[in-house]
């Protein structure tokens, strides 16, 4: 008998999972270990997906010239996808105004932040990784890009029959990997199911905790929303002339695996295989832009970081300046390229911004309790921007589309 698509399969588990976590809680502990081991599987194989794509996509692309092009491209359009997103956020929560008069009674304990007292500055220093193999052991995802940026650079630079001897490595590996990849995608809806009863079970206050904060909210799903059906299809339909309805059907497994683990590097390799089997991107374009897009490029996380940070100002009766504002703006964006691809990274790189504009790291305690929900939304965003760029760089560079209108 052949089964529903996959992403009818994810959806029917994640429904499921809902029903279960709330009805039946006490099954919950003999299926969460489902969600535990899908997560496990999809971070032993990113490392190894992450490094053997870009450096076997840098040496696909060819010469440093054709590297350059696209290289400025992609960060051309994570920068300005990140500001709009940023942009759309400033607004709303000046508007909304989330903060004023809210609870700080929903303080909890925020001692787990263990980068709070690290500046922006030194989280770009740490993009030149000082042990490659630490930040292999680390999964130091900033540091690992950096030198598969490089080395893959300088394969392309030797050339000759030791050049091709590394490119045709490190493209076996990347196949090899994929396969891999592949296989485990096919266990995705036992994960969501695992993972998503844990946390309707391990959350059974999310509601009432939820209308307290449900200002807060709206500003964030409110300019995810907008950032996710205005902002990036308008980019899709322009200046890549796809249609972005199509696109959304195309990735539709991958944005809800996103939704489902709160995480873009566990849902790169799902995200990548819908790019170039569904939307007819090569495997050039889409190795070397999305690892790259799931580390550095997060709109979703930008959004939510710039809406945090105001309303706990807010919360705290302190009023920024628009000189602070800015400062606020500047320091998501960079927060946001520091934000690893995992559940809840945007909730510690909040306190980077909240140092930054010297408002107290407790203000964080304020958006634990409905954090984990939000996240789920601002990851999907990420993901969504990542195949968005893909397809406009895809289409820059003259390919042939599956999704054209």
């Amino acid at each position: 008998m052949k089964l529903p698509a996959l992403h009818w399969q994810i959806l029917t588990a994640f429904i499921l999972a809902i029903l279960t976590g709330i009805f039946f809680p006490p099954v919950v502990p003999y299926v969460d270990w489902m969600g535990t081991v899908f997560i496990r599987l999809l971070k032993m194989v990113i490392i190894p997906l992450i490094l053997s794509s870009i450096i076997s996509g840098l040496t696909n692309i060819g010469s440093a010239e054709n590297l350059g092009r696209l290289g400025l491209k992609t960060i051309a359009y994570y920068m300005l996808t990140s500001l709009l997103a940023i942009t759309t956020g400033l607004v709303l929560v000046n508007i909304l105004k989330p903060g004023v008069n809210a609870d700080l009674g929903l303080s909890q304990n925020v001692d787990k932040l263990g980068i709070a007292g690290q500046s922006f500055g030194d989280t770009l220093l740490k993009v030149i990784p000082d042990n490659i193999f630490a930040s292999l052991m680390q999964a130091d995802m900033l540091g690992i890009i950096f030198f598969a940026l490089i080395f893959g650079f300088f394969i392309t630079r030797i050339g000759g029959k030791h050049g091709k001897l590394l490119s045709d490595f490190f493209n076996a590996v990347f196949e090899v990997m994929m396969k891999i990849t592949l296989f485990i995608i096919r266990f995705t809806p036992l994960g969501v199911f695992g993972i998503v009863a844990g946390v309707v079970a391990s959350n059974s206050n999310l509601l009432e905790v939820a209308s307290r904060l449900s200002i807060y909210m709206a500003a964030v799903l409110a300019g995810l929303f907008i950032h996710a059906t205005i902002s990036l299809p308008l980019l899709v339909r322009i200046i890549a002339r796809v249609n972005p309805f199509k696109h959304l059907s195309a990735v539709s497994t991958a944005l809800l695996t996103a939704f489902s683990t709160s995480s873009s590097s566990a849902t790169l390799p799902l995200t990548m295989t819908s790019v170039e089997n569904n939307d007819g991107v090569s495997n050039k374009i889409s190795s070397f832009t999305l690892p790259l897009g799931a580390t550095i490029n997060m709109d979703g996380t930008a959004l939510y970081e710039i809406v945090a940070a105001i309303f706990i100002a807010q919360a705290y009766g302190l009023e920024l300046t628009l000189t602070k504002q800015i400062i606020v703006v500047f320091t998501a964006l960079l927060a946001s390229i520091g934000a690893a691809g995992i559940p809840m990274a945007g909730l510690v790189m909040i306190s980077v911004i909240l140092s930054a504009i010297g408002l107290p790291l407790e203000g964080v305690g304020l958006i634990l309790a409905v954090d984990r929900i939000l996240d789920m939304f601002r990851t999907s965003v990420n993901v969504w921007s990542d195949t968005c760029g893909a397809i406009i760089i895809a289409k820059s560079e003259g390919e042939d589309l599956k999704v054209k209108i």
